[in-house]
């Protein structure tokens, strides 16, 4: 599974219409599946899958018809249609609700039964444009766990996400973007390696001037310090110790917090932590 993160407008969803060769390269040159998008658009998307960012279902129709109906577009006989969308039904453990209409279903089982659809045709590649966005907990974790099967399937996964834990579960390897290029990949722990301690303390205080002057003894003792208007973030290999050193030098926060660093921390250091809107 490869994952593409970045903030609104860094160009993920523009490059995931490219590799579904339903936008035209802006730029460079790009091979699907051994293939030009230029020439070749027809042929490729029949070997892809794709689940969009909101749920284009047909709301009138039942779960198993809405399978049945799309797959008929890649030329599917009935018979085999039917055997194929029940098998993904129970895959997506949707077969009890096989003959429901889809508009009554819950969020999260509309989001399983598009990622079903997509797999109607039997994709060499699924391509996954931001697939648990407005979940539950319960709901992205059994979407998740699907993910998981199909990759060990052998299926190849294009992922969007703004989950920072959603990308480093799920995705062998990734690229941050930003501003429509590419700032650094790999996988996430050699991210997580790369940019960051492998602690992070946070530390609150009352105010920020409080903050500020407690905080002078200690610029040389972590590796890096992040003020923040609400905290700061001392990035550090063996936060325990480092706390206990601060709180030897006389260091009073209102609350301390110890915790590994993730994802997040090395894509907010990459992408900045000002607010971008579309």
């Amino acid at each position: 599974m490869f994952g593409f993160l970045g903030p609104n407008g860094a160009g993920k969803s523009s490059t995931m219409r490219m590799i579904g060769c339903v936008s035209p390269i802006t730029a460079g040159s790009l091979s699907v599946l051994g293939q030009d998008p230029k020439h070749d658009g027809p042929k490729i998307r029949a070997r892809l899958g794709v689940v969009p960012q909101e749920d284009n279902l047909d709301i009138e129709l039942s779960v198993l018809d809405n399978l049945i109906l799309y797959g008929r577009y890649f030329g599917i006989p009935k018979a085999t249609l039917r055997d194929r969308a029940a098998e993904l039904l129970e895959f997506v453990q949707l077969s009890d609700r096989a003959k429901s209409k889809v508009d009554p279903l819950s969020g999260g089982m509309k989001r399983r039964l598009t990622i079903a659809r997509a797999l109607v045709n039997e994709p060499h590649l699924l391509l996954l444009d931001e697939p648990t966005t407005g979940l539950d907990p319960q709901a992205r974790h059994l979407v998740w766990e699907r993910l998981y099967r199909l990759k060990q399937d052998g299926v190849t996964q294009v992922l969007t996400t703004h989950y920072m834990d959603e990308a480093e579960r799920l995705c062998d390897r990734l690229v941050i973007m930003d501003g429509g290029k590419i700032v650094d990949e790999g996988s996430p722990a050699e991210l997580v390696s790369r940019h960051v301690t492998r602690e992070v303390i946070e530390l609150r205080f009352n105010d920020t001037k409080a903050r500020d002057v407690a905080l002078q003894p200690v610029e040389q003792l972590g590796k890096r310090i992040e003020l923040l208007a609400d905290r700061a973030l001392i990035y550090d290999d063996d936060g325990d110790s480092l706390v206990a050193s601060l709180l030897d030098n006389g260091l009073r926060p209102t609350s301390t917090l110890v915790r590994r660093s993730t994802l997040e921390d090395v894509f907010l250091m990459l992408t900045g932590r000002a607010l971008v809107e579309d």
